[in-house]
C-alpha cells in the first residue's frame, strides 16, 4: 500500500489528493455522508457502524464493505435521509466502503480498531504544537509517524438545538509530524494503546478551551440541575431560535448592567480613594478571592517633573481584564475592553500637571480572572521619551461585588451557554460506535462545586443515554494551580476536585488525578505525557485485560478518632516520596483547621495530630489550590485529594 512505500511527506500529500478526489466525487454523486465518516477513519472493531446520510428521496442506497464484499441496503425516505448498519470487522485494514445509489462514492484507507472520544476544555484541547509546547514536543513531533493512529478534530461550533452533523477541520487524518496540532493527551493516549495492543487506534478531539460542563450537557438533562432554570426556560420559551434568544438575552443583560453599574461608582475620581494596598495583578492572585467578579477602582499617584508638565503623555497599562474606564486627575481619558488587549492611552497636555498626578481606573471583571493582566512590570507613563513607572502597589476599592447581585445572564454569543456544544459538537456523533470517553474539564466551573457534582454526573448519564451504551468514562481530576498554601480548607479548586470525584459512584467510571502535575503560575501544565499514561493504564487494565498494570492509588477507607489523634486506614500500601508524610490538615467541629503532624506505623496507616486542634474529627489530604501531598502507590499513582467530612 502507499504508506509502506513512500515517506511521510509524500504519503500525506497523496492522501490529501485522494481525499480531495473523494470529496469532489461525493459532491457530484447523490450519496452524501456525514463529515465524521471519511477516508482514513478508524472504525470501532466488532461493532455496528451506523452511517446516516442523504440521497435522492424514495430510492435505495447500497454499501459494499471491502472486508465482506456483500452489499448492505437501506431505503431513502421522502426527506432524502437513510441509515445503514454496517458490521465492522476485527482489528485490521486497510479497508474501503463503496456507497452507491447509481453513482459511487468511495471512502478508503479505513482501519478497524479502538475508537475513543476525547472531550473537555483547554487542558484536553492543548495540542502537541500550536500553543506553548507540551513537554518534549520536539521529540513527540519528530516521532509522530504512526499510520495506525488516526485523528479526527471536531471544529468549534455552537447550536441551540441538536444538529445532524458536525463540522471537522480536515476529516480523518493519519498521525504524522504535520498533524500534531491535535490534542496532546488524546494522541499520546492513542499511541500508548497502539503500542500495547498492536491494533489501530482512533481518537476524536471534541474540545473547546474555557468551556463549562453545562455547555456540553443536553437540554433534558439540564432541566434537572439547579441553577440553570433561567437558561432552560429561555431555550424553551424562545423555541430554541437564535434570534429570539438574542433579543431575550439583550433585555436581561441591560437590566443586569443597570443594576451593577448603579453601585459601581465613586463620588469623585479626582479624590484619593481608600482601600487595599496591593500590587498590580489579577484580582484573584493578589487577595480578592479565587472567584471574585465585580467592579473595582484602582488608583495610583505619580510625579511629573516640572519640565514635562503640559505635554502629551502616553499611558502603557498592559492588558486589563475585562473592561476599564481610565481617568487622569479626575478626567476621563479613555475606555477599553478585551481581556488580552494592551491599553495604550494618550493623555492630552492640558491634563498633565507638574508634581503629583492621580491615575484612577474603573475595572469591570465579569468572569474568570480580572484586573491587571500584564505585563505589569512594564506599566509606565511616557512623556517626551521619559518613562515614569506605574508598576508596584496600587490602592484598590471594591465598587460592586457581583456575588451580591442576582446572577448575571449567561451570554448566548459564545461557547459557554448551556447545551450549545452538546448540540453542535457531540450530539451528531452519537451514531458512531466508540469504545469510551476521556474527559478533562472543570476549571470553568470552579466556584460552583455544589452544582458541579450533580451536573457532571448528569452529563455522563446524558452522553451514555445518547449512545445507548454505558461505555467507560474516564476523567482527569484538576491539576494544582495558584499559590501554594499549607492550610486552605476553603479552597474552591479543592472543592471542585471533590465534586469531580463523586462521579466515581457511577458504574464504569475511573478518575485520573493530575494533582501532582500542576504549575502554580500556569493553568496549562506542560506534562501531558503523564496524564495520557495514567489514562492509558486505566484503559489497558479495565478494558483490555492487562490486569498486571496498576492504575489505582490507595484510597482512605476508614477513620478512627482517639482523643487528640485521628487514624486513617488505606486499602493499599502507601509509598511516600520522603520520610515525612505531608499534605494533611485536620479540623474540628467548630471549623478550625491546622497542618497535621503525621506518623506512619505501617504502610496502610497514617496517624494525624496537631497541638492546635485538641479534639479533631475530620481530615483532609491535598486540600488546597496547589497542595504538596507526597503519597503515591507502588506504581507512582498519586493519592487523590479527599476529605473525610465531604
Amino acid at each position: 500500500m502507499i504508506t509502506q512505500i513512500f515517506n511521510t511527506s509524500l504519503k500525506q500529500g497523496l492522501i490529501a489528493i485522494a481525499t480531495g478526489i473523494v470529496m469532489t466525487s461525493a459532491t457530484n454523486a447523490e450519496v452524501r455522508l456525514p463529515n465524521y465518516i471519511t477516508s482514513n477513519m478508524v472504525m470501532q472493531r466488532n461493532a455496528v457502524l451506523k452511517v446516516p446520510g442523504h440521497a435522492t428521496p424514495n430510492t435505495q442506497v447500497t454499501a459494499i464493505p471491502s472486508w465482506t464484499g456483500k452489499p448492505i441496503t437501506a431505503k431513502v425516505d421522502k426527506n432524502g435521509k437513510f441509515l445503514l448498519d454496517i458490521p465492522t470487522p476485527d482489528a485490521g485494514g486497510p479497508f474501503s466502503i463503496t456507497f452507491s445509489d447509481g453513482k459511487e462514492t468511495i471512502i478508503d484507507n479505513l482501519l478497524s480498531g479502538e475508537l475513543w472520544l476525547c472531550s473537555g476544555q483547554s487542558n484536553m484541547e492543548f495540542p502537541i504544537e500550536g500553543w506553548t509546547s507540551v513537554m518534549d514536543a520536539d521529540h513527540v513531533v519528530a516521532t509522530a509517524h504512526n499510520p495506525d493512529i488516526r485523528l479526527l478534530q471536531v471544529k468549534k461550533t455552537t447550536a441551540f438545538s441538536p444538529q445532524e452533523d458536525v463540522q471537522t477541520n480536515m476529516g480523518w487524518v493519519e498521525a504524522a509530524s504535520n498533524t500534531m496540532d491535535f490534542s496532546a493527551i488524546a494522541y499520546l493516549f492513542a499511541k500508548e494503546l497502539r503500542d500495547s495492543l498492536e491494533v489501530p487506534v482512533g481518537v476524536i478531539d471534541a474540545t473547546w478551551g474555557g468551556t463549562p460542563a453545562e455547555a456540553w450537557t443536553g437540554y433534558k438533562a439540564l432541566k434537572t440541575i439547579p441553577g440553570f432554570e433561567s437558561e432552560v426556560d429561555a431555550l424553551s420559551r424562545c423555541n430554541f431560535d437564535a434570534g429570539l434568544l438574542h433579543a431575550d438575552y439583550e433585555k436581561k443583560l441591560s437590566d443586569w448592567m443597570s443594576l451593577a453599574n448603579a453601585g459601581g461608582e465613586v463620588a469623585d475620581p479626582s479624590k484619593i480613594i481608600s482601600g487595599k494596598i496591593l500590587p498590580a495583578g489579577y484580582f484573584e492572585h493578589i487577595g480578592f478571592g479565587n472567584s471574585f467578579d465585580g467592579i473595582v477602582w484602582a488608583q495610583k499617584s505619580f510625579d511629573v517633573p516640572a519640565n514635562l508638565a503640559g505635554k502629551d503623555m502616553t499611558l502603557y497599562l498592559g492588558a486589563i481584564d475585562d473592561e476599564d474606564i481610565t481617568y487622569i486627575n479626575g478626567k476621563e481619558v479613555a475606555k477599553g475592553s478585551g481581556y488580552n488587549t494592551p491599553r495604550i492611552y494618550t493623555v492630552p497636555e492640558n491634563l498633565v500637571k507638574a508634581g503629583k498626578n492621580l491615575l484612577t481606573i474603573r475595572i469591570s471583571d465579569f468572569g474568570g480572572e480580572g484586573g491587571f493582566a500584564g505585563p505589569v512590570d512594564n506599566m509606565h507613563a511616557e512623556i517626551n521619551g521619559n518613562s515614569i513607572p506605574l508598576s508596584g502597589d496600587w490602592t484598590y476599592q471594591v465598587g460592586v461585588d457581583f456575588s451580591t447581585l442576582p446572577q448575571k445572564p449567561a451570554s448566548i454569543e459564545g461557547s459557554s451557554y448551556p447545551t450549545v456544544l452538546y448540540n453542535a459538537m457531540l450530539y451528531p456523533l452519537h451514531n458512531l460506535p466508540i469504545q469510551g470517553v476521556l474527559w478533562y474539564q472543570g476549571c470553568a466551573n470552579v466556584g460552583r462545586a455544589e452544582q458541579y457534582e450533580p451536573l457532571f454526573q448528569s452529563l455522563i448519564n446524558d452522553w451514555r443515554g445518547l449512545w445507548g451504551k454505558d461505555f467507560p468514562f474516564y476523567f482527569v481530576q484538576l491539576a494544582g494551580w495558584l499559590q501554594p498554601q499549607t492550610v486552605q480548607p476553603d479552597s474552591e479548586w479543592a472543592a471542585l476536585r471533590n465534586a469531580q470525584s463523586k462521579a466515581l459512584a457511577l458504574p464504569n467510571t475511573s478518575m485520573v488525578s493530575a494533582i501532582d502535575l500542576g504549575n502554580p503560575g500556569d493553568i496549562h501544565p506542560r506534562d501531558k505525557q503523564t496524564v495520557a499514561h495514567r489514562l492509558a493504564m486505566t484503559a489497558l487494565n479495565r478494558d483490555y485485560g492487562k490486569k498486571d498494570i496498576e492504575y489505582q492509588a490507595p484510597v482512605c477507607t476508614n477513620m478512627k478518632t482517639d482523643g487528640s489523634k485521628l487514624t486513617l486506614s488505606f486499602d493499599r500500601d502507601l509509598h511516600p516520596t520522603s520520610v515525612a508524610v505531608i499534605g494533611f490538615i485536620i479540623g474540628d467541629s467548630e471549623g478550625n483547621f491546622a497542618q497535621a503532624m503525621t506518623e506512619m506505623p505501617d504502610k496502610r496507616t497514617v496517624i494525624l495530630s496537631s497541638p492546635h486542634i485538641k479534639r479533631p474529627d475530620r481530615a483532609r489530604y491535598n486540600w488546597a489550590d496547589y497542595p504538596n501531598g507526597n503519597l503515591y502507590s507502588r506504581a507512582g499513582i498519586p493519592v487523590a485529594p479527599f476529605a473525610t467530612d465531604k
